[in-house]
């Protein structure tokens, strides 16, 4: 699809990187395809490198997601973007159905179904959307899938801050957006492994929580 950008933040997945952005071009022969390097110390950078077609982002040092994903919207030139993880859990075939939905929606999420995760991530992300829903009043049910579409006019409703990737439903439906979610597919790591633990999403979750509540009340929405 012409006008479309993939955007994919990658922090050391030296080896599912080729497999990633090659399934990518697979699914989606005409798209731009921006990979963020997100400080990798294991090659990553120079695995994208070798991929023709691809814009690669590379910083210095780990940013973290929310920086990759950011930076990677704002270098993105399709007037739809669409968003993934690096890791391989998400299908790229299902962006398609994801913007099918924008018929409908200004901005369409993925919502995994059955999930290949570990029982107490499973629970963990169950009771962080409920609080995060409770809290924000953001009505999406799965904010934790990357897998995202929107059109490049709404990145101006995004503000850089570290944890931003888990908020993006509620800083878009803050703006006024409407919104429509998709089963997507999702699937078990082949390789590499997760940077997240629960007890440290936990804790910073609390703080982040207060902060975007706090900025949400405070946001200029421009026409």
């Amino acid at each position: 699809m012409k006008n479309l950008s993939v955007v994919v933040p990658f922090y050391n997945e030296g080896e599912l990187v080729v497999e990633v952005l090659s399934e990518i071009r697979r699914a989606l022969p005409n798209a731009e395809i921006v990979a963020v390097d997100d400080g990798s110390s294991d090659g990553t950078a120079d695995r994208i490198k070798s991929i023709p077609s691809v814009k690669l982002l590379s910083f210095q040092k780990n940013c973290g997601q929310s920086a990759a994903i950011y930076a990677g919207l704002h270098a993105a030139s399709g007037e739809i973007i669409a968003m993934m993880d690096g890791d391989g859990q998400n299908d790229p075939a299902d962006i398609l159905k994801l913007i099918q939905g924008m018929s409908q929606a200004d901005v369409v999420y993925g919502v995994r179904k059955d999930r290949k995760d570990a029982f107490a991530r499973l629970i963990s992300s169950r009771i962080a959307n409920a609080i995060r829903r409770f809290v924000l009043g953001d009505r999406a049910s799965d904010t934790g899938c990357t897998l995202k579409v929107i059109r490049r006019e709404h990145v101006k409703f995004l503000i850089p801050f570290n944890g931003l990737h888990r908020y993006l439903p509620a800083l878009f439906e803050r703006a006024g957006l409407s919104f429509a979610e998709v089963a997507v597919n999702h699937r078990a790591r082949k390789a590499g492994i997760s940077k997240y633990t629960i007890n440290g999403r936990a804790l910073r979750g609390i703080f982040d929580l207060i902060g975007v509540r706090w900025l949400m009340s405070r946001m200029i929405i421009w026409p």
